[in-house]
C-alpha cells in the first residue's frame, strides 16, 4: 500500500497486502451482498458463507473429475480380474488335455471362447517328430522369431504366417512365448493372435500369457512324443 494526497492506494500486485486489506475489511466484504454474489458466495448467517452457483459448478466440475478417475480405477480393476478368471478357467480346461492333439484343440477354442482371438497355437522346432495339430518350426525357428534371448514378443512383430497359417490374414498382433519341454528342453512357442491392432502391444504384461505358456509345458510333458 501506498499513500497518495492522504488516500491510502492498494496495490493490487502484492497478494499479501491484498490479502490483509481483505481480512482487515472482512465485515464490509459479507455485508457486500452485490461483491458476494460476482464471486459466486452468499451469506447465509453470520458465521456460515454458502456457496452459490459459480462455486458450486467449480465443485461439481472437480467432483466429476474424481469420479471419472475412480471410475477408470474401477472399470480397470474389474478387466483384469476378468481376465485372470478368464486364464484360470482357461488353465483348467488344459489341464484336462487327453493328449498333445488335445491340448493344441483344447488351448485354440478356449482362447476364442474366453477372449475372441482369432486363433492359438503351438509349435515346435523339427528336431524330432512335432504332435498333430502342433504348428512345425525349422531349427532355430524360435530364436528367430522370438530372438536368441527373447522370452516373449508382444504386438504386431509378432505376427508370423508359420504360426498361424492362413489365420494371419485376420491378424494383425500377436503375443508369442518360448517354452522349452521334456528333459531335453525342445524348444518351442506358444502363439495367441488378436484381430485388434491394439489387442496386444510392447507395452503390454506379458504375465497371464506367460502363466498359461507355463501351464501347457506342465500339461505337455506328462505325455513323449513317439518317433
Amino acid at each position: 500500500m501506498s499513500m497518495e494526497g492522504g488516500m491510502t492506494t492498494l496495490d493490487l500486485d502484492n497478494w499479501q497486502a491484498l490479502r490483509r486489506h481483505l481480512i482487515d475489511h472482512a465485515d464490509d466484504i459479507v455485508r457486500d451482498k452485490a461483491l458476494l454474489e460476482a464471486l459466486g458466495l452468499q451469506p447465509k448467517s453470520r458465521h456460515l458463507i454458502d456457496f452459490g452457483p459459480a462455486a458450486l459448478s467449480r465443485l461439481e466440475a472437480r467432483a466429476l473429475k474424481d469420479f471419472d478417475v475412480r471410475r477408470q480405477l474401477e472399470m480397470t480393476a474389474k478387466a483384469n480380474f476378468d481376465a485372470q478368471s478368464q486364464t484360470h478357467g482357461l488353465c483348467l480346461a488344459l489341464m484336462e488335455a487327453r493328449n498333445h492333439s488335445d491340448l493344441a484343440r483344447r488351448l485354440q477354442e478356449e482362447a476364442r471362447n474366453r477372449f475372441g482371438l482369432v486363433a492359438a497355437t503351438l509349435s515346435l522346432e523339427d528336431t524330432a517328430p512335432v504332435p498333430l495339430g502342433w504348428k512345425t518350426l525349422d531349427y532355430g525357428g524360435v530364436d528367430y522369431i522370438i530372438g536368441e534371448t527373447g522370452l516373449s514378443l508382444l504386438g504386431p512383430d509378432a505376427v508370423c504366417r508359420v504360426l498361424f497359417d492362413d489365420d494371419v490374414k485376420r491378424v494383425k498382433s500377436a503375443a508369442v512365448l518360448r517354452i522349452a519341454l521334456w528333459r531335453e528342453g525342445r524348444p518351442g512357442l506358444v502363439a495367441f493372435g488378436s484381430s485388434d491392432y491394439d489387442g496386444f502391444s510392447p507395452e503390454m504384461g506379458a504375465e497371464l500369457v506367460a502363466f498359461v505358456a507355463r501351464v501347457v509345458e506342465r500339461v505337455a510333458d506328462r505325455w513323449p512324443v513317439l518317433s
